[in-house]
């Protein structure tokens, strides 16, 4: 029973973690990273935590960890008897609070990602350069993608850096993703989410590998994807609203 408990609980873990690093401090938030790693590998014996903090909700202490180089968010109530994971919501604003968090603590080097290649919502001077990866099939990418423009015509100082991330799911992406590519064009990608014939590609290109390749190594594994200045990573749609908001506190 015990290992069948353990062998769900890594799998959720795979599922939320992304890359860090590991530190062994005492917090002041009531729980010590040793006395959180304690509970912890009775379950997960691999495990490494982070750090330790308490939350909005009272007697639950919020735990970073690291498992086999993947970082997460979990949870122990004060009498540490109690593991939890999933998502704390504040139900008046509607915000993940996990998700905000998973957010901060999972960042990535701008400075890594290749933009000569991208296609650029905006203006290339902007001060606040967001980087999205999309593909032409996905839904999600169709919907936040009119967000995008929404966001540039009321901000000036923002512009999107658009990379092509194809999913091996949507047969039909990679073929699209390589047209928009060749002609460097935004009113194909356009077409593409309307969901309008595209021509075939008119030249060879290494650039969707790339982006493939890029999107592993960051910890990138669906779309959309949206990457702030500061490299905070935020998956799935936004809206305009608090595209902006991210934006400026990213900024």
């Amino acid at each position: 029973m015990l290992r069948s408990i353990a062998a769900v609980l890594i799998v959720i873990l795979i599922a939320l973690i992304q890359p860090a690093c590991a530190a062994e401090k005492t917090g002041s938030s009531g729980m010590s990273p040793a006395e959180a790693l304690s509970a912890l590998q009775e379950i997960v014996p691999e495990v490494k935590v982070i750090e330790v903090r308490t939350t909005p909700v009272e007697g639950l202490f919020e735990v970073v960890i690291d498992s086999k180089d993947k970082k997460g968010i979990l949870y122990l109530d004060s009498t540490r008897k109690y593991l939890i994971s999933g998502s704390i919501v504040h139900i008046a604003t509607k915000k993940n609070l996990t998700q905000e968090r998973f957010s901060e603590i999972n960042k990535v080097d701008v400075s890594e990602i290749p933009l000569s290649d991208a296609l650029v919502m905006g203006d290339r001077g902007a001060s606040k350069k967001v980087i999205v990866f999309t593909d032409p099939d996905c839904p999600y990418c169709a919907k936040l993608h009119q967000e995008l423009k929404k966001v540039l015509d009321e901000r000036k100082d923002i512009a999107f850096y658009i990379k092509l991330y194809p999913l091996p799911m949507h047969k039909d992406a990679y073929g699209k993703s390589k047209t928009i590519v060749c002609e460097k064009s935004l009113a194909l990608l356009d077409d593409a989410f309307a969901k309008k014939p595209l021509p075939p590609a008119k030249c060879e290109t290494a650039v969707l590998d790339d982006n493939l390749k890029l999107a592993e190594k960051l910890g990138i594994r669906g779309t959309p994807a949206i990457i702030m200045p500061n490299g905070t990573i935020f998956p799935g749609y936004k809206d305009a609203p608090s595209l902006i908001e991210a934006v400026d506190k990213a900024s």
